[in-house]
């Protein structure tokens, strides 16, 4: 397999002074092409800063962060915004999706901002949302859709293209628990398919899903293990879930 995200002693403090929050201490994270990571811990624990500065959305206070190769650091503000284009999917928990555009426009957007043809972004989007079950719905606009179906339409956005990173922050959180075990199920085929995948979730059963869970507590990772046999057996250390 190969390195997609790398955090190198990666840290993040907002603010300064005695006022300071250090939402991150120094973390060490690596994730391979194929790989799914769950990150879980404690509400504050930085599990959502940790995604915000690997996706590039916020810059690190300080170590580096290395995406396909390329240290963030070295790229200009115009780079890091293509490479986020490009290379990196975005699932957040209230999903995102505008409610003027049908659902394939919602996908075939992300292409048609890096420059894509409509009717090529169209295709591409199209053919997204077939391998998610939605082709029926491509057509229908998010508040003519179930929660799942939104939920699959804003993973068919974030994979759709040459994605190589998929940064997904509590994509279940407002689901019941079978349609939280198929958006889980739908990230785990995509990186099947290659992508490299972080998600974080409280629910011990859906990080079952990944390869490899990553527990954070107070800005630091403090333990990692690796889920054996389903859902039932994975137990968070000492409450971090």
């Amino acid at each position: 397999m190969s390195g997609v995200l790398s955090l190198r002693q990666v840290s993040k403090v907002y603010g300064s002074g005695p006022t300071a929050v250090h939402a991150l201490h120094p973390v060490d994270l690596d994730v391979d092409a194929g790989e799914l990571v769950a990150v879980m811990g404690p509400s504050g624990s930085g599990k959502s800063t940790l995604l915000t500065v690997a996706g590039s959305l916020e810059e690190p206070s300080g170590g580096e962060v290395v995406v396909c190769g390329a240290p963030l650091s070295t790229l200009s503000s115009d780079a890091r915004a293509r490479l986020r284009r490009r290379s990196i999917g975005f699932v957040f928990q209230d999903l995102n999706l505008l409610a003027g555009l049908s659902a394939v426009e919602n996908v075939a957007l992300p292409l048609e901002l890096d420059g894509v043809a409509a009717r090529t972004a169209r295709v591409a989007a199209l053919r997204a949302l077939d391998e998610l079950g939605l082709t029926d719905r491509a057509d229908h606009y998010p508040d003519d859709l179930s929660g799942g179906e939104r939920q699959r339409v804003a993973i068919a956005r974030a994979v759709v293209g040459d994605r190589r990173l998929l940064l997904a922050d509590e994509p279940t959180g407002a689901l019941d628990a079978a349609n939280g075990e198929a958006v889980m199920r739908l990230l785990r085929a995509a990186c099947r398919g290659g992508i490299a995948g972080v998600v974080v979730t409280h629910d011990a059963q859906l990080a079952s899903w990944a390869d490899r869970v990553v527990f954070i507590r107070d800005g630091r990772v403090v333990d990692e293990t690796a889920p054996t046999t389903g859902p039932d057996t994975l137990l968070a250390p000492d409450g971090a879930a």
